[in-house]
């Protein structure tokens, strides 16, 4: 019955220990370009309705976006001045993406949206 009881009570804190782990990878995985671009392309579907390929394009189109916000705009070592010029680059190339895959009525939504 020792045995027994010792099995289920190691059981029980391994249980533990894997659900404290999963739940650190998560809060990592959260600030990953891919994690954010997936969730910002799931509130824009909601309103937006893609297609299979738009999903893709545009997929690819936040990542990049924030890479690139990450690594030039976002960066401690970037000074402010850059900064903005960068973000106003990204912003525009983000933008024209948009406008490449997404339809007329779905882009004018779109900027309705943004502002």
């Amino acid at each position: 019955m020792k045995k027994f009881l010792s099995v289920v009570a190691f059981a029980f804190i391994i249980a533990l220990g894997g659900q404290t782990m999963q739940a650190q990878s998560l809060s990592q995985n959260g600030n990953r370009p891919e994690a954010v671009a997936k969730i910002q392309l799931a509130e824009l579907d909601k309103s937006l309705d893609f297609t299979a390929e738009q999903e893709r394009s545009l997929f690819r189109a936040l990542v990049q976006k924030e890479v690139n916000y990450k690594r030039y705009v976002n960066s401690a070592e970037t000074s402010p001045e850059d900064a903005k010029a960068n973000k106003a680059k990204y912003d525009t190339a983000f933008d024209q993406a948009m406008r490449e895959v997404l339809t007329d009525g779905q882009y004018s939504k779109w900027k309705a949206m943004k502002n």
